[in-house]
């Protein structure tokens, strides 16, 4: 009797230690997807994130937002659905929700909400203003929900167009101080790559890591992301065509591990 030997096909990031720096459910997805493609992820979360020093004026707009007293709401940020979704919120199907891009959509949908706009072509809150005003040339009455550093470009652009406004702060983004392991396999390059997936945690990444080796791949998930870690001084490596976390895990899978690092030594 003949007898084939198959050889299993080495994954595209077999090797790599890669770190994903936020947790909770998403830090969960993001690690399962890594492994999926042969790394080891490593989830060493940068930020977190807390309530609104304004959590009246947050209740308020929420009350009128289920009573439907908005044509539109804007959804920035993952992190805005979770809030929504701890509120227990209820939104009229009258209400059209935005969307700014693909993960902010299946976070919504995820929880049940519906998703009436997303950004066709620049998802960012400059893209998703452009389309919105193209859509609805009459007033409307609009609530945008952002964190507390978000620069108020969606809300802006919505007033200058004529629309009506009620722009909320939903939460407050907080750095996490990393363990210092993590510091120092960071420092030591066993790390191999840093997924940088929001101006935040670009921030916490340059001010956590005061030496990040050369060869170690900081992948950014957007071009509004690397335009924001650049200005933070981090040097990216890679952009992701799509602000989605599987084009992102896609870019740093087309790279060849920089060393034979000893990813697995205790």
């Amino acid at each position: 009797m003949m007898m084939t030997e198959t050889k299993q096909e080495a994954k595209p990031l077999t090797g790599w230690r890669v770190l994903v720096p936020r947790g909770g459910p998403w830090g969960d997805g993001v690690a399962a997807s890594l492994r999926a493609q042969g790394a080891v992820p490593v989830v060493a979360p940068l930020i977190n994130f807390a309530p609104t020093n304004d959590q009246p004026a947050l209740d308020d707009a929420l009350v009128k937002l289920e009573k439907g007293e908005f044509d539109w709401l804007t959804i920035t940020s993952a992190t805005t659905v979770d809030v929504l979704f701890a509120h227990r919120t209820g939104i009229p199907k009258s209400t059209k929700i935005a969307a700014v891009g693909e993960t902010t959509a299946a976070a919504l949908t995820a929880v049940g909400y519906h998703v009436d706009l997303v950004p066709e072509e620049d998802n960012s809150a400059e893209g998703m203003a452009k389309q919105m005003i193209a859509l609805e040339t009459e007033p409307k009455r609009i609530l945008t929900l952002r964190s507390e550093i978000a620069k108020p470009v969606l809300t802006r652009s919505l007033i200058k167009a004529g629309h009506h406004v009620s722009s909320v702060v939903a939460y407050r983004t907080v750095g996490v101080p990393v363990t210092e392991r993590i510091l120092r396999d960071v420092k030591n390059g066993r790390i191999n790559a840093i997924l940088v997936t929001s101006g935040s945690v670009a921030a916490q990444v340059r001010e956590q890591f005061a030496e990040i080796p050369d060869t170690t791949l900081l992948a950014a998930i957007g071009p509004r992301t690397a335009k924001d870690a650049k200005k933070a001084g981090l040097p990216i490596s890679v952009v992701a065509d799509r602000q989605t976390v599987d084009a992102l895990i896609d870019a740093v899978s087309h790279f060849t591990l920089p060393h034979a690092a000893d990813e697995f030594a205790p």
